[in-house]
Order: C-alpha cells, then sequence, then structure tokens
C-alpha cells in the first residue's frame, strides 16, 4: 500500500508565538489537500541542531497532534518518533488512543530507542542510557503498547515496565488498535523488531542501494519471525528542496547548499533537490528499491509555500504511480 507522509520538524515562522499553531495548521491542511497520507511531528522538547538548535521553537508533539486532529479530516496523525525513554509505555497508549479517538480513528504510534543526549539531559532524562538496555526497553514498550491497544485489562511484568490490568477506556477506535511504526535503521535490533511487532517501519535517507539492502534484512527477520513481510508498510525519512517550478527549486538548492557549506553529492546523502520531475525520477528509484511510500521533510520556505507543499504531493504520488 503506497503511503505518501508530510513531516513537519521545524516550527520557526515570522509570526508571533500566538500565530504560530495557526501557521502549521495551515501547513497541515495543505498537506492533507496535495494528498499526502499522513502528517508527521518529531518527538523532541528542545529543536536539534542541524534545524536550528535549542534556541528555535518546537512544541509538545501529542498535543500538537491533538490539535491538528480538529483542523484536518483525513490525514493519519503520529510521532516520528516517540523515544521510548520519555514517557511510561502504558502512558503513551492512552495518549496515543485519545489521539485515536479525537481523530476519527487516524492516529499512528511512531516508536524508537531516543537518541538525543543534550535533550535527555536538559530535561532531567539523562544520561542517555545505553543502546542495549534502550532496545530491551523497546521491546518491552512495544509489547506493552500492543496490549493496551486490544486488551480489555492487560498485565505485562518485564523487567523495566510493569502495569496491572490496566483499563485504556475508551478502546481505540481501529481494530487492533493504531499502527505502529518503528523509526530506524539497525540490522540487528530494530530491524527484527519490526518485524515481530511493526505495521509500519521508517529507514532514513534516499539511497536506493542502502534501501535495499536494508529490506533484504528485513525480509530475513520476518521469515524467522514467520511473518509476510508485504504486511509491513516500509517508508524512509527523506529531505525534499524544491519548489512549485524548476526556477524555485534551483534557487532554495543553492540557497541550502550555501548555509550548511555543502556540495550537491553531501547534500545527497539525506536530501533530494531539484525540481518536482527531479523528486519524481528520484523517489521513483527508492520505490523500485522496495520501498512503499516516502516520509518528506521539507525545507522551512517550502513548507510554508502552500504551492510547493502541493507540488511535492503531486511529485511524491507519479514517483509511486
Amino acid at each position: 500500500m503506497t503511503h505518501i507522509g508530510f513531516q513537519i520538524p521545524g516550527f520557526t515562522y515570522p509570526v508571533p508565538d500566538g500565530e504560530l499553531f495557526e501557521t502549521v495548521a495551515g501547513i497541515a491542511a495543505a498537506a492533507e489537500s496535495a494528498g499526502f497520507d499522513s502528517v508527521w511531528v518529531m518527538d523532541h522538547f528542545e529543536q536539534l541542531p542541524m534545524l536550528g538548535g535549542v534556541d528555535e521553537p518546537i512544541f509538545e508533539s501529542y498535543v500538537t497532534l491533538g490539535a491538528l486532529a480538529a483542523r484536518t479530516s483525513r490525514v493519519q496523525l503520529g510521532t516520528l518518533v516517540t523515544g521510548v525513554t520519555y514517557r511510561n509505555p502504558a502512558l503513551l497508549a492512552k495518549m496515543v488512543t485519545t489521539v485515536d479517538l479525537v481523530s476519527g480513528g487516524r492516529a499512528i504510534l511512531g516508536i524508537g530507542a531516543a537518541w538525543f543526549d543534550d535533550e535527555h539531559q536538559a530535561y532531567g532524562y539523562g544520561p542517555l542510557l545505553p543502546v542495549r538496555e534502550r532496545m530491551d526497553r523497546l521491546e518491552e514498550a512495544l509489547q506493552v503498547c500492543r496490549a493496551m491497544f486490544t486488551e480489555e485489562r492487560p498485565s505485562f511484568d518485564g523487567e523495566y515496565y510493569r502495569i496491572r490490568e490496566a483499563r485504556n477506556l475508551p478502546r481505540p477506535l481501529r481494530p487492533g488498535g493504531p499502527p505502529i511504526l518503528i523509526g530506524g535503521n539497525g540490522e540487528r535490533r530494530t530491524l527484527r523488531l519490526v518485524a515481530q511487532y511493526a505495521d509500519m517501519c521508517n529507514l532514513t535517507g534516499p539511497n536506493p542501494e542502502v534501501i535495499r539492502h536494508k529490506l533484504d534484512v528485513l525480509e530475513k527477520h520476518c521469515v524467522e519471525a514467520g511473518r509476510d513481510p508485504a504486511e509491513i508498510v516500509k517508508t524512509s525519512l527523506v529531505t525534499v528542496i524544491t519548489g512549485a517550478d524548476e526556477q524555485t527549486a534551483q534557487e532554495r538548492k543553492e540557497a541550502l547548499l550555501a548555509a550548511f557549506g555543502m556540495t550537491e553529492e553531501q547534500a545527497a546523502e539525506f536530501a533530494i533537490l531539484g525540481s518536482p520531475d527531479q523528486v519524481t525520477e528520484k523517489v521513483a528509484a527508492m520505490a523500485e528499491a522496495g520501498l512503499d511510500g516516502v516520509i518528506v521533510n521539507l525545507g522551512r520556505e517550502d513548507a510554508a509555500d502552500l504551492d510547493s507543499v502541493a507540488a511535492t504531493g503531486a511529485a511524491l504520488r507519479a514517483a509511486f504511480s
């Protein structure tokens, strides 16, 4: 099933703080009108260094999703992705269930192992736990969340998390609860957890060879888990710098390269830069590598330019047609 997602990673726009949500809501509505299937926000409390750093504004993710649920009618809504260390998983399941109910059954639980050490320290979660413990916590959290979505009075007794006859009322609207997306590229643990527990996965980057390799690894994990890999919606996150026309796309590409002091080849490791037709061509190569869809970040100017949002949606749809 083709899935085209739109992530809003930044909240820096030339408007007063009191008008910032209206700007974000307008972007989400434009993405919905442009044919995107989902809208995502990051689950961070401080803005990431590569997106401007800690002095830039950022909203809390689940409050934002609840508000966007009231401003949209069709797109699915989720975080890309919640860090497992930030919330007790039973509480997280309750929050996602609430978004599901508020949105009329459109919530997705996006979750991963967390990584942003500075944020952990600043907000009192730190120091960042070792990778192995974070992955173990992620596996337990996936089991807790699935139980909260599907069972009436689930109990769970793990090494890190315990619940006892936890009622999740009212129940999620979707049968089986909101889909679970796991984000990350790790071949040994992350993709194995995808095969065992997830409905969706999200890799990182536009490189078709890397994507093909990661999906081959995922397929092997699915065989071991007795799972059909076709059951899992496979996406990758990629930054897109474009415009509604070729000239605008060229200007924005040049501005991004100058701002980050990098070559086009360096930018191609994480981004697709070019006209809508070039975006279609490059994303089509990702689709041929085995993806069911993509989730895109747009540059700040593109995201605020509703014509660019529409052009990007059309380009991505054409890539998977």
